[in-house]
């Protein structure tokens, strides 16, 4: 008798099976669907999830101009960025953010979630974020994913 009869899978970027989403960011909360974006990323939802391997999957989010924010955090909240000269601090409101460009939001928070590595840095490139509601991947025909946690 074989006592061993199974195995650990370790999943690699072969043995990935990427899927295209497509999430609808309007009228959602900035930071939970930042983190719904980030985990499906990461592939934490699948169950050959591997830590060190980019076994996520590809997603698209479309109305990136339509996120929400509660409270007062379209005045209030600050995106803080360095220019690299001195006295180069530069600080921005959402409201700011969203009129000059509308998807850095979404990208940003998804970005600050994701490790910070070069692993991160290929996962990032994994995620397309467009304004409205025309996206460059029709032709991948990504499938709606529903926020569920």
């Amino acid at each position: 008798m074989d006592t061993l009869s199974y195995k650990t899978v370790s999943g690699n970027k072969e043995t990935a099976n990427k899927q295209w989403l497509l999430i609808d960011a309007e009228g959602k909360n900035l930071g939970r669907i930042c983190s719904e974006i980030a985990f499906v990323l990461r592939g934490k939802h699948k169950t050959n999830f591997t830590p060190h391997a980019d076994c996520g999957d590809n997603v698209v989010v479309i109305n990136a101009a339509k996120v929400a924010l509660t409270g007062n955090k379209w005045d209030e909240k600050q995106y803080i960025r360095y220019t690299g000269y001195p006295g180069g601090q530069r600080f921005a409101t959402p409201k700011e953010m969203m009129a000059k460009h509308p998807t850095a939001m979404i990208e940003m928070g998804v970005r600050g979630m994701l490790p910070k590595n070069r692993l991160g840095r290929a996962i990032y490139r994994n995620l397309f974020v467009y304004a409205g509601t025309e996206h460059g991947q029709t032709a991948q025909q990504p499938k709606v994913h529903t926020i569920t946690r």
